[in-house]
């Protein structure tokens, strides 16, 4: 009997009809592209799911984790702006040996005129309505309670002798980054402090301290995600993450391959950001660089960039993600905006771009840290994050088939003479397969060159393992399209036209 079936005895003899499903030949699905949202709750959050991973379908859920306010919360609201149906997980982080931020509101004067006191945290605006003859207290504490009130902030207020002072939800330096305006549109959008009262801001300080890392990456396990969001890029919390996919033990290796890739941001002068890229090495993250007047805190900008590579690469692994719009961001001021030369020298040190227009800011080139190769000469390979998403895509799909078509299968050499319907590979079958799966990645635009891949293909049985296959699987990656360089070589008048 030539037909191998996998359950059916061949010795059976009741009759009449027997039938046994076999999928091998059926499976044309992808892997699910799961995201991850590692963030910090507030201090007094509590529950079971803090330090574990939690499946979060809805705002709500994340609130309740994390809190009104959260890092959390705001990060996954933040998420969904751009990504609505995603399948979304959170890791919250709590930090209890931190030290929280603080700022002050100081008040000063009486007001001579009835108005609005705006105030934008972390680019969020809060308006308390002032009546004229108010004191610098009753301003205050009118403020106060308009802070209080809107819950998504992530400071709470106190108000005492016409002086506000806010505090972060939660403990660490990432309160440091919450930013603190007033009447940021101005006088022309009616933002404007009433007559007769002087208002003083002091910036977010004092907050120190990061989540421990180690916690996280043992609660996060082998659990697939390909998107992962971790805001902080403070050294031990990138070195971290950065052993954690290693290429050779970590989520990136043979034995695991899990693959993902870390995205974050961080707020900074041209040279913070330069310095901060010098000192990186790492393919498998990527760190968006913001200005120092960027309204929203280096949280919620991480999770957007997150999540608009998450909806692209999921639509097509190999196109690039410039120009895609991040909503619920705001721009710096025009004045304060890296210009194309200072954008030029961050994409050099190893720090990706962002860019304003048309009424969005948007992704300009999502580059990894990866800069050097082990011999600390100049190295482009790993340059863009979506190489490394098209990688594990491609990998994937050979695992699929490969696993699907064969995993059950004897392997024979190639001549070896054996019936029809029998589940026996050899290379020569195995290499037929890669080249046929080669070209349906072509047609759908993934690779190119599949006449060369085919024919720098090896597929050879070990001499030492007579069940290992090796393959060396040379494939071509298809490439963005990044620079359209134009020479105008322009005439006043053709000479064969006077």
């Amino acid at each position: 009997m030539a037909i191998g079936f996998s359950n059916i005895p061949a010795d059976i003899r009741v009759p009449l009809f027997y039938a046994e499903m076999d999928n091998s030949a059926a499976n044309t699905a992808s892997s699910a592209m799961r995201r991850l949202i590692v963030a910090q709750v507030n201090s007094d959050a509590a529950g079971d799911n803090i330090g574990g991973l939690v499946l979060v379908p809805s705002l709500g859920l994340a609130n309740s984790i994390g809190g009104a306010g959260s890092m959390l919360a705001s990060m996954y609201e933040a998420w969904r702006k751009v990504d609505p149906v995603g399948e979304v997980w959170c890791l919250p982080l709590q930090n209890d040996e931190g030290v929280v931020a603080t700022a002050t509101v100081t008040v000063t004067g009486a007001a001579t005129e009835s108005g609005l006191l705006n105030l934008y945290v972390g680019g969020v605006r809060v308006q308390a309505t002032v009546t004229a003859a108010a004191t610098p207290a009753i301003a205050a504490s009118a403020l106060a309670v308009k802070i209080n009130a809107t819950e998504d902030l992530p400071v709470t207020a106190v108000a005492a002798a016409g002086v506000v002072t806010l505090t972060c939800k939660w403990k660490g330096e990432s309160g440091n980054d919450i930013n603190l305006q007033l009447n940021r549109l101005g006088r022309t959008n009616g933002e404007v402090t009433p007559a007769g009262l002087t208002v003083v801001l002091t910036k977010m300080t004092q907050g120190a301290g990061v989540p421990d890392q180690v916690d996280a990456l043992a609660a996060l396990g082998d659990e697939p995600f390909e998107f992962l969001c971790v805001p902080w890029t403070d050294t031990n919390t990138l070195d971290a993450w950065k052993g954690a996919m290693d290429d050779s033990v970590g989520r990136w290796s043979w034995a695991k391959q899990l693959f993902g890739h870390v995205y974050a941001a961080k707020r900074g002068t041209l040279g913070t950001l330069v310095a901060a890229g010098q000192t990186r090495n790492d393919q498998h993250v990527t760190i968006q660089a913001m200005e120092a007047g960027v309204p929203q805190p280096f949280w919620v900008q991480a999770a957007t960039l997150a999540a608009r590579t998450a909806v692209f690469i999921s639509a097509d692994a190999s196109r690039p993600t410039q120009s895609g719009s991040l909503p619920g961001l705001d721009p710096a001021p025009a004045s304060e905006r890296f210009t194309l030369t200072e954008r030029q020298s961050l994409l050099s040190y190893g720090i990706a771009t962002a860019y304003y227009e048309g009424g969005y800011v948007r992704i300009q080139r999502s580059i990894t840290t990866y800069q050097k190769n082990a011999y600390g000469q100049a190295d482009n390979s790993y340059l863009d994050s979506e190489t490394m998403h098209q990688s594990a895509f491609i990998i994937r799909r050979m695992q699929s088939v490969i696993t699907s078509k064969y995993g059950r299968h004897k392997l024979a050499n190639d001549g070896t003479r054996f019936g029809a319907g029998q589940p026996i590979v050899t290379p020569s079958t195995i290499r037929g397969e890669l080249i046929a799966q080669y070209m349906q990645l072509e047609l759908e635009g993934h690779v190119e060159n599949a006449e060369l891949f085919a024919a720098h293909l090896i597929v050879e049985r070990d001499s030492n393992d007579p069940s290992r296959v090796n393959v060396l699987f040379p494939p071509d990656y298809i490439n963005g399209l990044r620079v359209f360089a134009l020479l105008n070589q322009f005439r006043l008048q053709y000479s064969d036209a006077a």
